[in-house]
């Protein structure tokens, strides 16, 4: 007998990097990741495979199916396989959403449920056993599974503040990918004081100021430039950032703003694409 269980989880955009705080603020976007898990009484071991890179590393996918099914004490093996509309390696969360959704799709194939901020903390458990995460981005996860805005605090695993919030989201997604897990750290703690400062705006509310600095920090200190970001300010954008550790920009922008930044963007010199989208405020149950 086999059991089978499809889910979804969204990518999330970067308001406060958590790398040097354990602190960070993010928000969920309208891309998501669609993970389908197969199992079976008679299989042992999990296989995974990505559509988008058949050669990629697999092994976050599995942990989360092992580790939700060891959290029910349940002996089974099969597949899980995700597919995602989120540029992998792009700072835009993908490890977040491909661990909600396979957690979710696990849940779902067994026919079993938890509370959502435990499916969330599975994730980044299995994301920090298999080391493609630093802080555990529960930042990241959570605004992958809830959507809105989601302020946290990583160390001690609180959401501390998600509300929903309406915007237009570009993204420029360079052709070269950058890896959470490469980034050099210690130079990223050196900034902490002046992250602390973006937080505390985030804290109160003041989103687009907190990730626009938040932006110029981290491109600082992680070497990427900042002449995208220059280009959203000039045409009034108020948010626009360096997302998670890079290579992508986001930004938050009103809907008359979309054409004049996509033009703007493709005409700075560097490989890539630009993507437009919302911020997603559904969680992950209903998408």
């Amino acid at each position: 007998m086999t059991f089978q269980g499809n889910a979804c989880a969204s990518g999330a955009g970067t308001i406060i990097n958590a790398i040097a705080t354990w602190k960070g603020a993010a928000f969920g976007i309208d891309l998501l990741t669609f993970a389908e898990v197969e199992l079976s009484e008679d299989e042992r071991g999990i296989s995974g495979f990505i559509e988008e890179m058949p050669e990629g590393d697999t092994r976050l996918i599995e942990q989360c199916v092992e580790m939700t099914l060891e959290r029910f004490g349940l002996e089974m093996g099969g597949t899980v396989k995700t597919r995602s509309e989120i540029p992998l390696a792009g700072g835009l969360k993908s490890s977040s959403a491909a661990a909600n959704a396979s957690v979710l799709a696990t849940l779902r194939a067994v026919g079993k449920t938890l509370p959502p901020l435990e499916i969330v903390k599975l994730g980044v458990a299995a994301a920090k056993k298999v080391g493609v995460t630093i802080t555990g981005a529960f930042d990241d996860a959570c605004a992958s599974f809830f959507g809105g805005i989601v302020v946290t605090d990583n160390r001690k695993m609180e959401l501390l503040r998600r509300e929903e919030f309406n915007s237009k989201v570009l993204i420029f997604a360079p052709a070269k990918k950058a890896f959470s897990a490469d980034t050099d750290v210690k130079r990223s703690r050196l900034i902490a004081p002046y992250v602390e400062i973006a937080y505390e705006l985030a804290l109160k509310g003041e989103y687009e100021r907190a990730m626009t600095l938040n932006g110029f920090l981290y491109c600082g200190t992680l070497g990427f430039g900042t002449e995208h970001m220059l280009r959203a300010l000039e045409l009034g954008v108020k948010g626009v950032s360096l997302s998670g550790t890079g290579p992508s920009y986001a930004a938050l922008v009103r809907a008359e703003q979309v054409k004049e930044l996509r033009s703007a963007w493709e005409s700075c010199g560097v490989e890539g694409r630009v993507i437009e989208t919302s911020i997603n405020n559904r969680d992950a149950m209903s998408l």
